[in-house]
């Protein structure tokens, strides 16, 4: 009996495992797919904008003139205050003028007995000239007495040029400031000898107010420039306004504007010197002060802005962005944006009007994933769905 209850037991076995292995299949969770990650995204809207440029720049005078005798002699007297303002025409210095003045004496002297001669000369060519028409003298006679008068007017010009000559001479025993401006140190003091023309400065006279800047703007960007506004991408103003920022960091309370651009490059740094023109009535403004200057080169219209951060670089240094199409599907973009205005890169290849950049949950997709996109506006800096 025993041998017939073994196969039925074997049946009942199987039977039970059966039923505790349908259980513990319907009592398993199914898995789901996840859902699509929500991401903020900026609507891409063409934009006017205004493109400036940061350029290193020293402080030149906008006039400066170097004092140097025109005469020799001993210096008697400085007559201003270093440091100073001094107008075009005051007196600085005053050389020994006693030597001058005898010499202005002279010249008057020989003057005068110049045109006693020319006065008796006149005369004689005069009676002469009756005394040929009488046939009472030769032609011979006549021709030698019309050429001594000549020659005596002659000397008479000779001896004012040289009684000018030296009142001139005299005049420049008192050093006079050629230009308007602030004057600096005194080279020399009274009692040196001076010469005329000399290499060293007596002093030198900046003026301040005006005041130029000199900015180096590399050859490169300039050509840049040139080619959108031949173009019509960018549009420039006559004359472009220029901001400064002081080497302590504070910005230049006035406002100047470009001059001109050097009309060649320098070879050994590959800039072109530009020119710009400041008021300066504190000045506050100095020559060979070192600036930063910010300068508005044109309007470029229709030019379309990412924020900085939903642009990275690949390995290859190139600037690429995730977009999200119009299916939400996230598609990766390489970019052409290399000028950065505030927290936005100008994009100049790469991206469309209306589309859609990620700029939060970058971190959470890849190219090919589908998303779920909030629009924001530009400035917003994080969304709390995108960014948990």
């Amino acid at each position: 009996m025993s041998s017939l209850m073994h196969p039925n037991r074997l049946l009942l076995t199987a039977l039970c495992l059966l039923a505790v292995a349908g259980c513990q299949k319907s009592q398993a969770p199914q898995s789901a797919s996840p859902p699509p990650a929500a991401v903020n995204v900026v609507k891409l809207v063409p934009e006017t904008v205004r493109l400036t440029t940061e350029l290193p720049g020293r402080v030149v005078a906008f006039r400066k003139a170097e004092v140097r005798p025109q005469v020799s002699g001993i210096l008697l007297q400085r007559l201003f205050e270093e440091g100073a303002e001094v107008t075009a025409g005051q007196p600085l210095y005053q050389i020994d003028a006693e030597r001058y003045q005898a010499s202005v004496q002279t010249a008057e002297a020989n003057l005068a007995k110049a045109k006693a001669n020319a006065a008796t000369s006149q005369a004689r060519e005069r009676r002469y000239k009756d005394l040929l028409a009488q046939k009472a003298i030769s032609r011979q006679d006549y021709d030698d007495a019309l050429a001594s008068a000549r020659q005596a007017e002659a000397e008479v010009a000779v001896s004012e040029a040289a009684l000018t000559t030296a009142r001139i001479d005299l005049q420049y025993t008192q050093v006079l400031a050629p230009i308007s401006g602030r004057i600096g140190k005194s080279s020399v003091t009274e009692g040196a000898l001076v010469s005329a023309q000399q290499a060293a400065v007596l002093a030198t006279i900046h003026q301040l107010d005006p005041i130029y800047v000199d900015l180096a703007q590399p050859a490169k960007r300039i050509l840049d420039l040139r080619r959108q506004m031949l173009s019509g991408a960018l549009s420039a103003k006559e004359s472009a306004p220029v901001r400064l920022t002081l080497e302590d960091g504070t910005v230049y309370s006035h406002q100047g504007e470009l001059q001109f651009a050097e009309m060649n490059v320098n070879e050994s740094t590959g800039t072109v010197v530009v020119r710009a023109l400041f008021p300066n009535p504190d000045h506050l403004l100095l020559p060979g002060m070192f600036v930063r200057a910010e300068i508005q080169e044109g309007v470029r219209s229709n030019a379309l802005l990412v924020p900085q951060r939903s642009v990275s670089r690949d390995r290859e240094g190139r600037a690429t962005t995730l977009v999200v199409n119009a299916t939400n599907q996230v598609e990766l973009r390489s970019l052409v944006a290399n000028r950065a205005i505030g927290d936005q890169w100008l994009v100049e290849q790469g991206l469309a009007s209306g589309e859609r950049v990620i700029v939060e949950g970058l971190q959470k997709v890849a190219p090919g994933a589908h998303v779920t996109p909030m629009e924001v506006p530009a400035g917003t800096s994080q969304v709390s769905q995108a960014g948990d």
